[in-house]
């Protein structure tokens, strides 16, 4: 029932994972794990967090069912084993994994090879655009003129941030808890794409972003956790192009396409179409808009950056959903709904 999903999956790894190998041997760098943490590797920190998500799933709801009680206990905890972390979900967690984090890190390791491949940056030709569009105004002042530098300026820092913690969770949440499982390869499956095509638009058009190319636009901001992560990534670029001692870091600076935007964009739309609690749709629709001010505001993609990403996301939604099997008609919310009750109906039917 999801074998193109899966093979979308396994693809997408493939061709990424490949991809970071052939360009860390052109580039003359190893491959390195971009996120070392007191989690540990990244292979292993995505299965921490998802372990920690099963255990939350079961425990509580084996307690609550249970009503404490202690004999009641193992015939709950049984029977949500049987009717939820069947054959099927277990593919589904496990396969989104390790497609998922073989797509980040070749992602983040294609992304720090970039300038040792291609020397060309585009900058400057972004930079016409965004003025032309804004009449002879920089999106970095006018937004600046806009907001201020005072509490706005902290809040889309924060904003801005959220999205680190944003991808993992999303993906721990669509893959223990869909409760249509094609709703899990499709939000895992757009995401793999979107990474996907967010690395080949780093090499298409390399760029620094307005923030790294042209400082002085934004000297005036305030000491932001938003502009500290800049400072950071600046600093750690210039030590890895000319330190030739450094082998165990990453460069993780890269313009167009905006990321950010691809997937605080891509959530929405996910959330818009398999959840039907109002309020999360609101709030992750105004997370997107909020994120894409943020990244004018400070400096890390252009007009066009944001407009690229919004593509991206358009894309990898679209073309994960071809391969779940989602019917994108007028009403295709509806549809979807529909679907997805006849799916359940039918996995109900085969557990017998």
């Amino acid at each position: 029932m999801y074998r193109r999903a899966q093979l979308l999956l396994v693809g997408l790894a493939v061709l990424v994972g490949t991809g970071a190998i052939v360009l860390a041997a052109v580039s003359g760098h190893h491959l390195v794990d971009p996120d070392g943490s007191f989690l540990g590797p990244s292979w292993l920190r995505l299965p921490i967090l998802l372990g920690a998500a099963i255990g939350a799933d079961l425990i509580p709801r084996t307690l609550w069912v249970s009503r404490f009680r202690v004999k009641e206990m193992p015939r709950v905890f049984r029977e949500r084993i049987r009717t939820h972390w069947n054959r099927d979900r277990l593919t589904l967690v496990a396969l989104g994994v390790i497609c998922f984090y073989v797509v980040y890190v070749g992602y983040r390791n294609m992304k720090s090879a970039l300038p040792f491949v291609i020397s060309t940056k585009y900058d400057h030709d972004l930079e016409l655009i965004d003025t032309a569009i804004l009449f002879g105004h920089h999106p970095g002042v006018v937004m600046q003129n806009i907001f201020g530098d005072g509490f706005m300026a902290y809040f889309f820092s924060y904003v801005y941030l959220w999205f680190l913690p944003l991808v993992p969770i999303a993906v721990t949440i669509w893959l223990v808890w869909s409760r249509n499982l094609a709703y899990g390869y499709w939000f895992v499956g757009s995401q793999c794409i979107a990474w996907t095509l967010g690395t080949i638009s780093y090499y298409a058009l390399p760029t620094l972003g307005p923030g790294i190319a042209y400082p002085y636009i934004y000297q005036t901001e305030p000491n932001t956790p938003a502009k500290q992560l800049m400072d950071s990534l600046v600093h750690g670029r210039q030590n890895i192009r000319w330190s030739d001692g450094i082998v165990d870091a990453v460069q993780s600076v890269a313009g167009f396409a905006s990321l950010h935007c691809a997937i605080t964009m891509l959530t929405a739309l996910m959330v818009q179409f398999t959840v039907q609690n109002r309020f999360l749709r609101v709030f992750f629709w105004c997370n997107f808009a909020v994120t894409a001010c943020a990244t004018l505001y400070f400096g890390w993609h252009s007009l066009s950056d944001d407009v690229a990403g919004v593509m991206i996301a358009l894309v990898s939604f679209y073309v994960a959903g071809l391969a779940t099997g989602q019917r994108f008609v007028r009403k295709g919310l509806r549809d979807l709904e529909v679907e997805g009750a006849q799916i359940e109906a039918q996995e109900a039917l085969a557990r017998g």
